[in-house]
């Protein structure tokens, strides 16, 4: 165990389908009131999530599992155009095996769910929802092309349309860090997320053939929606439509408004960034 203030943490490793997956652990002094995993944004490396993580265990007493995806991040292992991973892999798969592997960590504490992006979109198509105490997802929603506010609109068409499928046909993965785009991406996660972001009916196309069928009312426990109000990749009406995917939940709703805490912006990315850590104790109480 490595310390860090008050705060200690552990290197873990699960599997999925085949794949060693990394995560930290950020453990409390004291007995947690509670375990969170914490699904991450497509293309965000867990150490992104750290200071926030930090912060729920030792401010929070909760205990934070962090991880990356397969072939991503520190659960990289070979050059990434040899990756086969999909973005239905990160969303069910991997998020899955995270869960279950805290859950077995954890048996009798009660377990929560925060998912940012990605990480809040694909629970319905996952197993063993009726063990989950609380949701809460932040700037996750199906968002499609149109739904983004200009600027951004033409940043996000040429994203997918202009620069982004060139340059994954020819690097054999999407070179977002080469592109100025974030992170690079294999290159099954960029195609299967371009397909979603512009089809109208997102990933319902793909539901009963290379998704499972989800379970809409699998999700009993508490789910808080979180929207930014300055998010321009999923904005507030795109969050508003995950209501749907928890059907059998009690459902609260919150738009983080950057003015509110005298911040300049927020965005998509940085809800979880010190920078505005003053919006932390809103997001999960």
């Amino acid at each position: 165990m490595n310390m860090h203030a008050s705060i200690g943490f552990e290197d873990h490793k699960f599997y999925s389908g085949g794949h060693t997956l990394r995560g930290r652990l950020y453990r409390t002094v004291s007995a947690p009131r509670a375990v969170a995993v914490l699904n991450g944004a497509t293309g965000v490396p867990q150490r992104f999530y750290e200071a926030f993580a930090r912060w729920l265990a030792e401010a929070q007493n909760i205990a934070c599992l962090t991880f990356d995806y397969r072939d991503f991040g520190a659960s990289a292992r070979k050059p990434m155009k040899r990756s086969t991973a999909t973005m239905a892999d990160w969303g069910i798969h991997d998020q899955q095996v995270a869960r279950d592997h805290l859950s077995a960590r954890f048996p009798d504490v009660p377990l929560w769910v925060i998912g940012h992006s990605l990480g809040g979109l694909m629970l319905p198509f996952q197993k063993d929802l009726d063990q989950i105490d609380r949701v809460i997802t932040i700037a996750a929603g199906p968002a499609h092309l149109s739904a983004h506010p200009y600027p951004y609109r033409f940043v996000a068409a040429a994203y997918w349309y202009a620069l982004g499928p060139p340059a994954t046909l020819l690097s054999g993965y999407m070179p977002g860090k080469r592109l100025r785009f974030g992170e690079d991406i294999p290159a099954g996660v960029f195609w299967q997320w371009r397909r979603w972001c512009t089809s109208r009916g997102f990933f319902a196309g793909e539901i009963g053939d290379v998704l499972p069928m989800p379970d809409w009312n699998g999700v009993k426990a508490p789910v808080k929606i979180v929207a930014i109000k300055d998010d321009a990749l999923v904005p507030p009406a795109s969050v508003w439509r995950l209501m749907e995917f928890f059907q059998g939940a009690p459902k609260t709703q919150l738009v983080v408004d950057p003015a509110c805490y005298a911040l300049p912006e927020i965005g998509h990315i940085a809800p979880f960034s010190t920078r505005n850590q003053a919006i932390w104790a809103d997001l999960i109480a």
